[in-house]
């Protein structure tokens, strides 16, 4: 699998202008990584995780972090570096952000300027340890 972390971002700041976090980040990682799954198909997988979970923003996880967990499980198939990995890049998501929380992240969604940043960052961590 080639996932170059350019081509990854580029994807998600092109869908991040029409798309969630969670859609983006998703569908930017498995479009680059030639996943067979469908865009319409991830994006009605992500959607949920949108605005934090189901939009709670205060208390709901960082889509982009969800869309890169989702990611790493479409496109690693040992479930046991999966779980490990998915522990990793939500600690390095957390130290990096100081929350994974939607809300705490965006202002309860009134500020959305550190949006695309997360979804690249997020994406950029799943790709280091997709490569391990």
């Amino acid at each position: 699998m080639d996932l170059n972390s350019k081509s990854v971002e580029e994807k998600i700041r092109q869908y991040r202008v029409f798309k969630s976090c969670s859609q983006s980040t998703l569908i930017g990682l498995c479009e680059v990584a030639n996943h067979p799954m469908s865009q319409a198909r991830l994006c009605a997988l992500a959607s949920g995780f949108s605005g934090g979970t189901g939009g709670t923003f205060d208390e709901g996880t960082c889509g982009a972090l969800t869309g890169a967990l989702i990611a790493l499980g479409f496109l690693e198939d040992d479930e046991i570096k999966i779980k490990m990995d998915a522990k990793k890049l939500y600690d390095a998501f957390k130290k990096e952000y100081g929350s994974v929380q939607c809300g705490i992240i965006s202002k309860n969604g009134e500020d959305k300027s550190p949006c695309v940043d997360c979804c690249v960052y997020a994406a950029n961590e799943a790709i280091k340890l997709l490569k391990e």
